[in-house]
């Protein structure tokens, strides 16, 4: 069978487990790469960035301004990616009623802008942020008026971006940047409502989760390495179900031995072929 032949063999594959509807859809940092946001890892599912870890953040002042001023201005890049195909394409699956409910692991909200609903946020949003002193949420895009506000002078630019939109700056721009403060308690907690790494994601979002699992007909995860236990857990619990699925993305994955089919290929055009042929 020829590499070619192969592919579509197992495209068909995943068309049968998508035409029959109810599928759960869970998705990784793979899919937002064609938007300009790259992934964690590379193919070979070593870590290309190491983030802050949530114990760091919430260790002291000095580190919660050093992610501020990276965020700062890594938010003005990232808030400027756009959905990409494959954003659309899951969208289209869903208003065909063939996926369901979709859980991502991305915090950058492309799937809501794409036109998808019911999008779980396993590991929340950058477009909100909270204060770990009182509770009070508020929007990022009022925060980064009030951050823009406290430092008028503060011109410092980058090209980079990251999946969280944590980028680097060197140690002079980040003293001189002026940490958000709470508009309720005045204190510099201030957090992306996002699960750090060395965090939990809320219990009760794990169950939730769980149970869209269970109802499921199916399970197809798009562009993750399953590397964290916080997706892989759902491949582990539809393969203890008998619940097929399938894995397409870029590379070996950690959830390949519980994968019913996989696909090792581009994804924002698979999943546009996948779309032909389920709805010509």
């Amino acid at each position: 069978m020829t590499t070619t032949a192969a592919a579509s063999t197992q495209l068909d594959a995943v068309a049968a487990l998508l035409g029959g509807g109810n599928v759960l859809v869970l998705t990784g940092a793979g899919i937002s790469t064609d938007s300009g946001i790259p992934d964690y890892r590379g193919p070979d599912g070593t870590r290309r960035v190491t983030p802050m870890q949530y114990a760091e953040f919430l260790g002291s002042s000095e580190a919660r301004q050093r992610y501020w001023a990276r965020s700062y201005v890594g938010w003005q890049r990232f808030n400027r990616a756009q959905p990409n195909s494959g954003h659309a394409a899951v969208a289209a699956l869903q208003g065909h009623g063939l996926v369901g409910p979709v859980i991502t692991q991305n915090v950058d909200g492309l799937h809501q802008r794409a036109g998808a609903t019911d999008v779980e946020e396993l590991h929340g949003s950058l477009a909100r942020v909270v204060c770990l002193t009182c509770g009070d949420r508020t929007s990022r895009w009022d925060l980064d008026d009030r951050m823009r506000e406290s430092n008028p002078s503060y011109t410092v630019t980058s090209d980079e971006i990251r999946p969280d939109g944590d980028i680097v700056l060197n140690d002079l721009d980040v003293a001189a940047f002026r940490t958000p403060l709470c508009l309720v308690c005045g204190h510099d907690t201030l957090k992306p409502d996002v699960v750090f790494f060395g965090e939990s994601v809320p219990k009760p979002l794990v169950e939730k989760c769980f149970r869209l699992t269970e109802e499921a007909s199916a399970l197809v995860v798009l562009g993750s390495s399953l590397k964290v236990m916080s997706g892989y857990r759902f491949v582990r619990r539809a393969a203890a179900l008998d619940i097929p699925v399938a894995i397409i993305t870029r590379g070996p994955t950690r959830g390949d031995a519980e994968a019913t089919v996989q696909v090792d290929a581009p994804l924002a055009p698979t999943l546009t072929a996948l779309v032909e042929r389920l709805t010509a």
